[in-house]
């Protein structure tokens, strides 16, 4: 049967699921940096909050879809106290089950079959897919080490524009690692006003930051609620990948309109995870910068090891991942390949983020300081 998931690439994250699993029942050890799921466990307060709060009877009903106050109060007051911004938690902050779901439904709540929306390249590839399934027209902002890894707003074609009911982004960026400006941000907002475009960050690493550096959100934009919305996750910040709890933040209709799919396609996250992660948000700062000095120790071994062997890596600011350029003769793909081959190690090739990563690849550094180690001593004993 063809219909438009068949246009949907495979999810990458699956297939090397796949590979892993055919590998491992051949005998053959698998270091595993393609994935960006967090070793590290998480925090010890979290837990205990949990473990409280599912025995409390009254969690174990229906939750409220948009999220229980407590755990958007406590959205609000991170934004107030990382960045600055004020926001109306009973309007303009929803709880999602994790961030991915509201990625994937924002493009059916804002865009009808065949509107533009744009999207960048490389990228997370649920925008992809999310687009495809909406039935969208795609249009995709190229993305180029030379410009940061930024949109070049001047290029996008005004036509597109003019017809385009959602742009979206990612800062800090996956898989390149890089991060915006506050000044990008103001420019965004603005080509957003002009054209009548909801802007959406998907800020799912904006807690995950290299040394000396300060992410910034779209939302500390003078005015960016009136046109714009981000996206949030604490699986990144807390270590709480498995536990699929996320939230979206800003322009009050866009939010309103999100959650006519929510209520009729999913429900509620559980109660219990959302007063655990109300005090993730409201006591988790020490976690987020411990975790963050281990994540700049790994990238400073997997950098130092990577230039040594002749490999140019891209100066990251931000998420736990490292976005190197593969040798020349090499696809990504035929690099990724040949890595798995001979060493073992699984690193994700750029092409799977779109044509632009092409020529690149992904190593994470969600696994421990001995994994790395093994595993950049075996790529830098091969000749390539």
């Amino acid at each position: 049967m063809v219909n438009r998931t068949s246009k949907v690439p495979a999810y990458i994250f699956s297939r090397l699921e796949k590979i892993k699993e055919r590998l491992g029942q051949k005998g053959i050890e698998i270091l595993d940096l393609g994935i960006g799921d967090p070793d590290i466990p998480t925090p010890e307060f979290i837990l205990k909050s949990m473990g409280e709060a599912i025995l409390d009877p009254r969690n174990h009903r229906y939750p409220p879809y948009i999220g229980i106050d407590r755990f958007r109060k406590s959205v609000a007051d991170y934004y107030y106290r990382k960045f600055g911004v004020k926001l109306d938690y009973k309007k303009e902050i929803a709880a999602l089950i994790g961030s991915k779901e509201g990625i994937a439904h924002i493009f059916l709540a804002l865009a009808d079959v065949g509107d533009y929306v744009l999207i960048p390249d490389p990228a997370y590839p649920v925008y992809l897919a999310g687009a495809v399934i909406a039935g969208c027209s795609i249009y995709k902002m190229k993305l180029l080490e030379d410009n940061g890894y930024l949109p070049q707003l001047d290029d996008i074609d005004s036509e597109v524009a003019r017809r385009a009911k959602l742009l979206i982004v990612n800062y800090p960026n996956n898989p390149t690692g890089a991060a915006a400006t506050l000044d990008f941000f103001k420019r965004l907002i603005e080509f957003g006003r002009r054209n009548d475009i909801v802007i959406a960050n998907d800020g799912a690493y904006l807690d995950i930051s290299c040394s000396g550096f300060n992410t910034v959100s779209l939302m500390q934009v003078d005015g960016a609620s009136d046109i714009a919305v981000e996206f949030g996750s604490l699986s990144k910040s807390f270590n709480m990948t498995g536990w699929r709890l996320g939230y979206i933040v800003g322009n009050r209709e866009v939010i309103e309109k999100l959650m006519v799919v929510k209520t009729n396609f999913d429900s509620g996250q559980f109660s219990a995870i959302q007063q655990a992660g109300a005090d993730a948000l409201n006591r988790g700062d020490e976690f987020v910068n411990y975790i963050n000095k281990i994540y700049q120790e790994r990238r400073n071994l997997v950098t130092d090891l990577l230039k040594n062997k002749g490999l140019h890596v891209y100066d990251s600011k931000g998420t736990f991942y490292v976005w190197f350029k593969v040798p020349d003769g090499y696809s990504s793909d035929d690099f990724a390949s040949y890595l798995l081959e001979k060493t073992g190690v699984l690193i994700t090739p750029g092409s799977a983020f779109g044509s632009q990563g092409e020529g690149y690849c992904r190593i994470s550094l969600t696994s421990s300081e001995e994994t790395l180690k093994k595993a950049m001593n075996k790529i830098c004993s091969i000749d390539f």
